[in-house]
């Protein structure tokens, strides 16, 4: 699609959203500015007869079912923030998580026997009607010859080419940001909407999702936070993957709380431990946790779906992650501000003691006080002030890291309303804390550099020294001149060589040993 056909979906996209009175909803108007509130009243008049129909959040879901996979995206990490939209708000948009309108079970059998290249009854002896269906496919409960109860999961027919558009208008509305909203621009619009365009690409190959999930159960199996189903491999191609049944409830069900034997705070601090645990310990993690995606059973047991989006951290990113949470959980604002500085998060230019102070004014607030006093949404507003203070941009390698980070406190304070975050993240943190940066780490690290260095010195010395031969000369005809000496004997590796290889290795010896004292070993 050209740059032309993209704005004109993207004026397509404001269309709908005014047809509906989802754009400036009526429901604003008690809180607007006069001139917003003008401009609503504008725009209200070519509402169309959907605008009458429900409450803002059935009228935004609505249209952002259609107005494709990346709108509906945008509804379901919307619908995990009640607590700063609303209840109401964020249940009429809690059906886009897994309760869009479903494609024909005759129209899903022929995709999955034509994605295996065989027909159906050669994996699965039951195929059912679908259970969820979602933005960018369904799932069906199925049964295997050998008797194990699945989930399938099937692409949408078609959804590549609507993906394909819609990545098109996300592209058009970035690139219209950056040229006419320019205190947007550290916000990195065109960078954030590469970072959803290339999740969005991965998630419409399914062979994908399906090595991010076998790799993701193991990594939750280390720690016990969360389980996730195994990949069935004989029934993985690209538009089709199986999964074992996941075991419990949809928390996207209202009734998946309600039963008396659920642990709902033990819950919520396993959904936040979980996240970190991924993050922190492993640097992979699952980045799109919304309800529609987790499973619960009693009494707190959580399991994962749909693996479609794995996000990544380097060693680096995980540790100023720790830092920063450590730091917070101490609150040593100090501490975070030069976490913050040595990550190159603020520019150089800024005074780290007043991002400190910054800092303080945000986090004194929320310790001492569960989920349900703290209001998330004057303390985003206020980050997002201190961001444009201190002229910090978006990291797009942490997009999916915040987005998430978002998601799961949102989810785990519906699960519940007194959960406290920082209670919850407090032993996942000091674990890293304690094993990353304790004396044993630094001796682990110290041994790691002391291998690459004694290797690379050892190759210097054998480059300084040439190549030995064990040939013997020939003997010289009567009345040649004698050969050179350094034709005739191998280079000798220069002393100084020598000298410095042993004494950084005495030196990197007597560091360890030093470290591990300090660790305790005798």
């Amino acid at each position: 699609m050209g740059v032309g056909g993209a704005h004109l979906r993207l004026v397509g996209a404001a269309f709908v959203l005014v047809r509906a009175d989802a754009l400036m909803p009526r429901e604003l108007d008690p809180v607007l500015p006069p001139g917003w509130l003008a401009l609503a009243r504008f725009l209200r008049l070519f509402a169309g007869p959907e605008a009458r129909r429900g409450r803002a959040g059935e009228r935004l879901a609505r249209a952002l079912e259609r107005l494709g996979p990346v709108a509906i995206k945008l509804g379901q990490f919307l619908s995990t923030r009640a607590d700063i939209f609303g209840a109401a708000f964020a249940e009429d948009l809690s059906r886009l998580k897994d309760r869009l309108a479903p494609f024909a079970t005759e129209v899903a059998e022929a995709e999955v026997a034509a994605a295996l290249g065989r027909p159906l009854e050669g994996l699965y002896a039951e195929f059912g009607a679908p259970v969820a269906a979602a933005s960018l496919a369904q799932a069906h409960r199925a049964r295997l010859r050998d008797g194990r109860e699945v989930a399938v999961k099937v692409l949408r027919p078609g959804i590549e080419r609507r993906v394909g558009a819609d990545v098109a208008v996300l592209r058009a509305g970035a690139r219209l940001m950056v040229r006419w909203a320019p205190t947007t621009r550290r916000l990195e619009p065109l960078a954030f909407a590469e970072t959803v365009v290339r999740a969005l690409e991965l998630e419409l190959d399914l062979r994908f999702e399906a090595a991010g999930a076998d790799e993701l159960r193991g990594v939750m199996a280390r720690d016990g936070f969360m389980r996730a189903p195994a990949v069935v491999w004989e029934g993985v191609a690209r538009r089709v993957l199986t999964l074992e049944w996941a075991p419990g409830a949809p928390l996207s069900d209202p009734q998946s709380l309600a039963a008396p034997d659920i642990d709902r705070p033990a819950l919520a601090d396993k959904l936040t431990r979980a996240f970190l645990a991924q993050a922190l310990d492993h640097g992979v993690f699952h980045a799109d946790l919304h309800e529609g995606n987790l499973f619960v059973a009693a009494p707190s047991r959580l399991t994962a779906v749909d693996f479609g989006i794995v996000g990544r951290l380097g060693v680096a990113e995980r540790r100023y992650l720790a830092e920063i949470l450590w730091g917070f959980l101490r609150r040593d604002y100090g501490r975070v501000s030069q976490s913050h500085f040595e990550a190159g998060y603020v520019p150089a230019g800024h005074d780290p003691a007043a991002f400190a102070q910054a800092l303080r004014a945000v986090g004194e607030p929320v310790f001492g006080h569960r989920a349900s006093e703290v209001s998330m949404g004057r303390l985003l507003a206020q980050l997002f002030e201190i961001t444009a203070l201190f002229d910090m941009r978006l990291r797009p390698e942490l997009v999916l890291l915040q987005k998430t980070m978002v998601t799961v406190e949102g989810v785990a304070r519906r699960i519940d309303p007194e959960h406290d975050i920082w209670a919850a993240a407090e032993p996942v943190v000091r674990r890293w804390i304690t094993r990353e940066l304790s004396p044993v780490s630094a001796a682990r690290d110290l041994a790691r550099e002391l291998r690459t260095t004694v290797g690379a010195l050892a190759r210097l010395a054998a480059a300084a020294g040439g190549p030995a031969t064990t040939e013997t000369p020939a003997p010289a005809e009567p009345g040649a001149p004698e050969p050179p000496a350094s034709a005739t004997a191998p280079e000798r590796t220069h002393p100084l060589v020598w000298i410095a290889f042993g004494a950084v290795l005495s030196a990197l010896a007597f560091e360890l040993v030093v470290l591990l004292r300090l660790a305790g070993f005798r």
